[in-house]
């Protein structure tokens, strides 16, 4: 099964053009052409997901009941499509495409209710508390506790690499409430109401590329109500791995694979090679980008796959190769990038990539991004699990299947 963009989807192209031409200021659109990460800037992300959403568009994903837009599948990629031609900064994940979905899922009336407005809305935003100092890619060895007090777990411990907790007003976290059995029993998942309890500190942590976007989380004794718990004590490994589902999976990322090339093959056709030609006119560089870009080519006809419903979408193991592929990808794109911006991309030029700045740069605004943009994808194919761990569990549904 494939998508079929037929002629009776053009005048939906067309709105979705108008729109997204129309309706971003022009610091949204600033906060888009110097995006280094899939963290869009913090503010900007924030006012264009409330522009979406009050058009109705925040989360073409999501059930129409629970406030999505109810349209197919092709109409999901066309907007995909669309928004990334206009390089426009991607809303957050953590939210929208990590939490929300959980919680449509397995959450309780009370927590929809509660939860899923603020975060359609764009009024809320969730950080995401699992990583810990000694417990990354092994996440089940975690170790921030949880203990039963009344109604409440007390807290101690911390976490790191949370992505924007200093902009976020809730986090969903896993603890430990149990250390008996296999480590993976005795997880709980926990949802926050709030980033400003008593004895809960954080701490931004500035990354090579020289931008606060992950920090570090303690707890003393933080008090929070049981009521945040998803699922049963001890089995928030199950709840974190339904999340996973969504945060490996993701939505279309083709279109943005697509667009970083694009950007590369147009700044090529006037960056000098060194031989007396252009750099698109380059071999070597031809070769590299037509190999790139019949890989991107293959994983848009999986991702298209996937998304109309084909039986690869319900493979155990999609999530694990959908994050594979995309993540290395991403990490390839970023290193076509360097090269096309040569040296013009090692001034360390953090001033000017701050959205409202009074600072030139210097060289094009795809040197500006090159480095730190380099520098970030670095991560990709870390977070979410490594990608040795999702080689290990496609290898072992392999197995299983065998």
């Amino acid at each position: 099964m494939d998508i079929d963009f037929g002629t009776e989807l053009e005048d939906f192209r067309a709105e979705v053009a108008t729109f997204l031409d129309e309706a971003p200021t022009p610091a949204i659109r600033e906060a888009g052409r110097k995006l280094t990460s899939v963290f869009a800037p913090f503010d900007q992300c924030m006012e264009w997901h409330q522009i979406l959403y009050r058009k109705g568009w925040a989360a073409p994903s999501w059930p129409k009941e629970h406030g999505g837009t109810g349209w197919s599948v092709e109409q999901r990629y066309i907007f995909a499509e669309e928004y990334r031609k206009r390089d426009l900064p991607p809303l957050l994940p953590q939210s929208l495409g990590m939490v929300g979905p959980l919680l449509i899922d397995l959450g309780t009336e009370e927590q929809k209710e509660k939860y899923l407005p603020g975060i359609l809305g764009g009024l809320d935003f969730w950080a995401q508390g699992y990583s810990e100092p000694n417990s990354g890619s092994d996440l089940a060895s975690l170790s921030c506790r949880a203990d039963v007090d009344g109604d409440d777990y007390i807290i101690n411990g911390s976490k790191i690499w949370t992505t924007y907790a200093h902009h976020a007003n809730r986090m969903f976290m896993l603890v430990r409430t149990d250390n008996s059995g296999k480590k993976q029993q005795g997880i709980t998942f926990l949802l926050l109401d709030r980033v400003d309890y008593e004895g809960m500190e954080i701490r931004p942590i500035y990354g090579l590329d020289g931008s606060p976007e992950q920090c570090e989380v303690f707890f003393d004794n933080v008090r929070v109500p049981q009521s945040g718990r998803v699922g049963a004590e001890n089995d928030g490994w199950t709840v974190a791995k339904h999340l996973l589902k969504h945060e490996r999976g993701g939505s279309a990322a083709s279109p943005t694979l697509k667009r970083g090339l694009e950007r590369v093959r147009e700044a090529a056709k006037t960056k000098p090679s060194g031989f007396g030609t252009m750099l698109a006119d380059d071999p070597v560089f031809q070769r590299d980008m037509g190999e790139l870009e019949a890989d991107i080519a293959s994983y848009e006809h999986f991702e298209k796959l996937s998304v109309s419903g084909h039986p690869i979408s319900k493979d155990p193991s999609f999530p694990s190769m959908n994050k594979t592929m995309n993540s290395e990808l991403t990490q390839r794109v970023s290193v076509m990038i360097t090269q096309v911006s040569g040296t013009e991309a090692i001034p360390f030029q953090n001033e000017a990539l701050r959205v409202g700045a009074n600072v030139e740069p210097l060289g094009s605004d795809l040197d500006l991004i090159a480095m730190p943009y380099y520098l970030n994808s670095r991560a990709t194919t870390i977070y979410a699990g490594s990608n040795e761990v999702q080689r290990d569990l496609i290898a072992r549904t392999v197995g299983m299947e065998g």
